[in-house]
Order: structure tokens, then C-alpha cells, then sequence
């Protein structure tokens, strides 16, 4: 194990220091300060049909009863209740094929898996008890053709082959697991995971503008998120998501990354916001700040609303001086927008994943 995270550390390295006007450092060392390099669609693969047939996948709370039947074979009945060691082999097969792409984005598909997961979860409204992370109905239109999830069939098609390996897992458990991996392997903070989630069909869609609009601000992001359950601090809590990724004109309008390190997650979002001169950027596209020093770097109307506004900025200044801090609350309400809409079945267990690359 020491030497495969040595070999994957290496290999990181040499990819990192090919990439121009950028600095190579160990991920282990970048908590302490310094930077890495800038982040956010995939082959589809052929389904196994040894597994053909699935009935009840609620009856046994994560698990069901399945049918195997491989080549004409006839079926068999078979009951499968998956147990932490089937997600931990879920987790270690999207861990392993995350940066499987070096020419994806910056080398990894950490982030737009975030993505995923967070849109589908966001979508919840607590008043209705609609939307939340389980039915994983981004599947179909007209929710995958909503503008805020532009991109995001990138993520969706990543996740496809290992649906066809472990075809018992929904795509709702999925998704949130797909999540849940990328931040540990991008070295953030442990997030608790429990299954229970299930698919749902088109019917489910949530209607759009449930989803945060980028170039709005405070007023428009307490209405998105109080919607869903959360407070002032709680919101500039899951803000620091931005830290990873970056915008695509091509998908959102807007472009470039929040952070010198969009495949590391740290507090360094919160500094930026706070520690860098930023200036309207000149261009033929939507409304964008860029840094005055680099102009690399990129912020939104709606980032910089949580400086702009008095409530917001005192939790940005605070995560700003302590990444622990951040690490905790954000592992905390990301947990939280997980897990919003989710019928768990009582005294349900949280699990924490044994990390693969980090």
C-alpha cells in the first residue's frame, strides 16, 4: 500500500510540473501551505449482464433481491443486502479512476463528481419534501438540460462503468458515494456516508431555478439555501466546495478556476476572497471578477456576495484563519445536503471510507 501511494504521488508530481507557469508540490504538504496547479466526459463501457433483473431494491433497506442470469442461463433467485465491505469496493473503483485522464480538466474528475453530487442534492425543497439526492432524476430531461447542470453528463458517464460492475448500487447512492470519494481523495475532511437512497423516474424531475444562479447575490442565496434548511454559516460553509473545479464557458458561461489547487480541497478559497484584489474582468462573457495580480484566478457575483455581506463575511474570515474549522463544518453540512430528502431507514449507520490515494 506505502509504495502504490509513493508510485501514485510520483506520478502526480511528473504530471503537475509538465503543466506551464505552474508550481509542482506533494499533496501531503499542501495543507501547509503552497500551491498546485488548476480542475472539473469519458467513454461510456458496456453493461454486464450478469446481473439482468432486479426487484424490491427497497425491501432490504440498501440492498434486494436479484436474478442472475449470465448467457441464457436460467435465473436464479438471489438476495444480496450489500454490507460496508460492497460501498468501501464501490469507493476504492471510483478512487482508482479518478485522475485515470490526465488530459481531463486538471487531471482529475474530483470535482465535477462534487458537482454532481451537490446538484443532485440541492435541488430539495424542505416545505414540499420534493427533490434532494434521492431519485438521481438528473438522468432525464428536463432536469439534465437544466443550465445549472450543464456539464455534468461528464460526471454521470464517469460513473457509468462502475454502475455496470456493481449494478446493486442505485444511481441516488451513487452519485452521493461518487461525492463522498472525491472529497477524501482530494484531501479534504472525512464525510460519513449511509445508503438508502432510491431511483426514481422522470416524473421526479424538479422543476428549474432550484439551483444557486452564479451571478446573483445575498438575497438570492439565502432564498436557495433557507429553502433547503441551511443557515448564514452553514452557506458560506458549503461555498467552500468552490474551492475545486473551475467554470467552462462552454457549460455555465462563466471561466477559470477559484484556487491555484482545484484538485485540493483546503481553506484557500476563504483566503482568496479576502486576501486578493479583484477587479471586473474584460471579456465578451457574463459577469466575472478576476484577480488584479495573476488574472488566472476567477470569483462570481454570488462568491463574492459572502465578503460583500457583513453576515457572511465574519464565517469567510473564520475559515479563512483556520482550516480545521472549515474541515469540520464543511464535512458537517455537506453530510447534512447529502443526506436532504432521504427516507433512511431508522437507526440507519453512518460509514466512514478507508481513503485509496490520499
Amino acid at each position: 500500500m506505502a509504495a502504490s501511494r509513493t508510485a501514485t504521488r510520483t506520478l502526480r508530481a511528473l504530471r503537475i510540473s509538465t503543466r506551464p507557469a505552474l508550481t509542482a508540490a506533494p499533496r501531503a504538504a499542501f495543507r501547509q501551505g503552497g500551491r498546485r496547479l488548476y480542475s472539473s466526459e469519458p467513454a461510456k463501457s458496456g453493461g454486464s449482464n450478469i446481473w439482468a433483473w432486479a426487484i424490491g431494491a427497497g425491501a432490504l433497506g440498501a440492498g434486494g433481491l436479484w436474478y442472475l442470469n449470465q448467457d441464457g442461463a436460467s435465473a436464479t433467485p438471489k438476495v444480496f443486502a450489500p454490507k460496508f465491505d460492497d460501498y468501501q469496493a464501490v469507493y476504492n473503483e471510483i478512487a482508482s479512476r479518478l485522475e485515470e485522464k490526465d488530459d481531463y480538466d486538471d487531471g482529475s474528475y474530483g470535482p465535477v463528481l462534487v458537482r454532481l453530487a451537490w446538484h443532485a442534492s440541492g435541488t430539495y425543497d424542505k416545505e414540499t419534501g420534493t427533490g434532494g439526492s434521492n431519485g438521481a432524476t438528473m438522468r432525464f430531461a428536463p432536469e439534465s438540460d437544466h443550465g445549472a447542470n450543464a456539464g455534468l453528463k461528464a460526471a454521470r458517464d464517469f460513473l457509468e462503468p462502475v454502475k455496470a460492475k456493481f449494478p446493486w448500487i442505485t444511481y441516488s447512492d451513487l452519485w452521493i458515494l461518487g461525492g463522498v470519494c472525491a472529497i477524501q481523495e482530494m484531501l479534504g475532511p472525512q464525510i460519513p456516508y449511509r445508503p438508502g437512497r432510491q431511483d426514481r423516474d422522470a416524473a421526479g424531475c424538479t422543476p428549474d431555478g432550484r439551483l444557486p444562479d452564479a451571478s446573483q447575490a445575498q438575497d438570492h442565496l439565502r432564498n436557495i439555501f433557507y429553502r433547503m434548511g441551511f443557515n448564514d454559516q452553514e452557506i458560506v460553509a458549503l461555498s467552500g466546495a468552490h474551492a475545486l473545479g473551475r467554470c467552462h464557458a462552454d457549460r455555465s458561461g462563466f471561466d477559470g478556476p477559484w484556487t491555484f489547487s482545484p484538485t485540493v480541497l483546503t481553506n484557500d478559497y476563504y483566503k482568496l476572497l479576502l486576501d486578493e484584489k479583484w477587479q471586473w474582468k474584460k471579456w465578451n462573457g457574463p459577469k466575472q471578477y478576476e484577480d488584479k495580480k495573476t488574472k488566472s484566478l476567477m470569483m462570481l457575483p454570488a462568491d463574492m456576495a459572502l465578503v460583500q455581506d457583513k453576515k457572511f463575511k465574519q464565517w469567510v474570515e473564520k475559515y479563512a484563519a483556520d482550516n480545521e474549522l472549515f474541515f469540520k463544518d464543511f464535512s458537517n453540512v455537506i453530510v447534512k445536503l447529502f443526506e436532504l430528502g432521504v427516507p433512511f431507514a431508522e437507526n440507519s449507520e453512518r460509514w466512514v471510507f478507508k481513503t485509496v490515494n490520499a
